[in-house]
């Protein structure tokens, strides 16, 4: 049977253009549908307009620090969020006119829209505008925002509406004490909101080392954002401008702010998408896939957030090639989940790749009850050149989990400035095998802070 294109794609995000673009270069004949903007989250809701204002807050900071570099200033800096979002968004619509112009390069028709799925090879278009057939199908449609099912939570935004604010509150409420919570409490913080961040485990950041979680929230706390651990929103109630939230838990009290935002997490965006005709199975919310991005049905695909596992814009990327290689081209193109770096872009800033030092205990498992403990922590902790002028109390910290029996590194993590750059190249080495003795063997860059983790005791 002849089909319309080779491989068609829904979802024009990180995995889908990934897979599109690799799919091409072997001269498979592409589509790709979007019903929103090319880029998908990341490029338009996530990560990159994020990490702008990440950097529009950190102004403030900077300006603070010159005193001790020897300038004067005539007048504090003033803040202009409608001038930041117009420059912002011009940047945004360039992103997306250059990955449009990387599309049609590579000979791969866009087709704006939502699609569904008629049979396995079919789908319509906008509820039937237009139907195609295609050999293989890969489905990276994403995720969405959830929201809890509690009274009043209408009048929360998701991370999503944080993008489009005409203006900045002056009191703002934080569901949720995940990276992405975290990095909104912050930045919002240093664009001088006043910033109440709740999460309902023991602290902040689940998922990450102890030492990270506990570091972020002190220094969330020291830089005046209220961190309430064990507590959950109970009810929220919005009267006139003003909006009620009544906390339960640890936390008991009511608080009075301009806007909600509600980061609990988010699902799988599957909503409308047919799949329940065509028989792909689904684990929980998400779509069940192999080790080879393969669904139930045999000819269609799923990559990124819409699968269930890691949620980021890197990974998907790499689950998009390794699609692509493995049906177009060069064959077995896999993804090492065990080695994939993360960041927290708040300040202070985070970043981890490995296990975290209770995992790797955890993973251990000494058969024999009075076998020594094989882990080792080595840590360290230092003032960055920058900060020994600047005025500001800013230290940064190098955890290393160490595996004794063999030396092997198997877990990095740092918090301070520039932790997401520095860690970038240690997560090669990491993904290598690094081990302890490497690190003390080689020689940094002075001064710098990656030389730091050289000289991790």
């Amino acid at each position: 049977m002849t089909h319309d294109y080779d491989l068609f794609v829904i979802g024009a995000g990180p995995g889908g253009l990934s897979a599109a673009k690799r799919a091409a270069k072997y001269g498979a004949k592409v589509a790709i549908a979007e019903s929103s903007q090319l880029g998908g989250t990341c490029s338009n809701l996530g990560c990159i307009p994020k990490k702008l204002i990440v950097y529009a807050a950190d102004f403030p900071k900077l300006a603070e620090a010159y005193k001790g570099y020897g300038w004067t200033m005539p007048s504090k800096p003033q803040f202009d969020w409608k001038q930041f979002v117009a420059t912002r968004n011009q940047e945004l619509d360039r992103i997306r006119h250059s990955q449009a112009r990387s599309l049609a390069d590579a000979g791969i028709e866009v087709i704006h829209g939502r699609a569904k799925f008629v049979d396995a090879q079919t789908l319509e278009i906008n509820d039937g505008d237009r139907k195609i057939t295609a050999d293989k199908i890969l489905i990276a449609v994403g995720g969405k925002s959830s929201k809890p099912d509690l009274p009043g939570i209408e009048h929360a935004v998701t991370s999503d509406q944080m993008f489009h604010l005409t203006e900045l509150p002056k009191r703002m409420a934080v569901m949720g004490g995940g990276y992405i919570g975290v990095e909104f409490s912050s930045m919002m913080h240093g664009l001088g909101v006043e910033v109440f961040l709740i999460e309902r485990g023991p602290c902040i950041l689940s998922g990450f080392d102890d030492f990270v979680c506990t570091t972020i929230r002190d220094r969330l706390q020291e830089r005046g954002i209220s961190v309430y651990c064990n507590t959950t929103v109970k009810a929220i109630e919005k009267t006139g401008t003003e909006i009620s939230v009544q906390l339960q838990g640890d936390q008991t009290e009511t608080l009075t702010v301009d806007l909600v935002l509600c980061a609990i997490g988010r699902s799988p965006n599957l909503d409308g998408l047919g799949l329940e005709q065509i028989g792909v199975e689904l684990d929980g919310k998400a779509i069940a896939v192999n080790s080879s991005s393969l669904t139930s049905v045999p000819n269609i695909y799923a990559v990124g957030d819409c699968t269930n596992r890691k949620q980021l814009t890197p990974v998907a990327k790499a689950e998009g090639k390794a699609f692509a290689e493995l049906v177009f081209g060069i064959g077995s193109c896999g993804v090492d989940y065990g080695s994939v770096p993360s960041a927290v872009c708040s300040r202070p800033e985070a970043a981890s790749v490995g296990l975290t030092e209770a995992q790797a205990r955890e993973n251990t498992n000494p058969s024999e009850l009075n076998k020594p403990d094989q882990i080792t922590s080595h840590q360290t902790e230092f003032v960055p050149l920058f900060h020994r002028l600047s005025g500001q109390s800013s230290k940064s910290i190098i955890k290393l989990v160490v595996n004794d029996e063999d030396d092997r590194v198997l877990g990095i993590h740092m918090v301070g400035d520039e932790a997401a750059e520095i860690l970038q190249g240690f997560a090669l080495a990491f993904q290598k095998g690094l081990t302890k003795k490497e690190l003390d063997d080689a020689i940094g860059i002075h001064p710098s802070s990656a030389e730091e983790f050289f000289v991790v005791d």
